[in-house]
């Protein structure tokens, strides 16, 4: 795996290093080693899937409140999005910026998410699944979310045209620390 850091102090964009032949390609996708090696967490507790049938569809941004912060690991494995994360650790020298990275099934990139990261994404075609790790099981008690037009992070989204968005995601307040 290749672990390049994003402009977020302790954000991944992680590609894979692919062993290719005529059938294809073989690579590591988790390797605790190689995690610890880059001073990453690996604990994983828990594996999940989404599933967006309509491009357009935006997911975020969430995170878990402390005592409950996840570190995520999110993969595409069908489609394509447009994967962002706001650092939201108030004494991180990128307090308060995001950045965002497209995941396509074919280009077989995953973001890590560290704690105090929220976390969201934007559909760009239909029928799209995200897998991913976390570190933390999920206790809605500590669920929280910013807004994803939020006007303090002024989130660049590839389609302003949103077409599908819970109503929980819709109207969460300003954030607010």
């Amino acid at each position: 795996m290749i672990f390049k850091e994003t402009n977020l102090k302790g954000a991944f964009v992680i590609e894979l290093e692919k062993r290719e032949d005529e059938r294809g390609f073989f690579a590591r996708t988790w390797c605790k080693k190689e995690f610890e090696a880059n001073g990453l967490e690996t604990g994983l507790v828990q594996a999940n899937l989404s599933l967006s049938r309509k491009a357009g569809t935006l997911r975020g941004m969430h995170y878990q409140a402390a005592p409950y912060e996840e570190t995520k690991l999110v993969k595409c494995t069908n489609g394509a999005l447009y994967d962002v994360i706001i650092d939201l650790r108030p004494n991180s020298p990128t307090y308060r910026q995001w950045f965002a990275v497209e995941l396509t099934e074919n280009n077989y990139k995953m973001l890590y998410v560290p704690k105090g990261f929220a976390h969201g994404f934007q559909t760009l075609v239909d029928n799209v699944a995200v897998f991913y790790f976390v570190t933390q099981f999920y206790s809605p008690s500590a669920e929280r979310c910013v807004r994803w037009n939020d006007p303090q992070f002024g989130i660049n989204w590839p389609d302003v045209n949103i077409r599908t968005i819970s109503e929980k995601d819709k109207n969460w307040p300003d954030y607010a620390p």
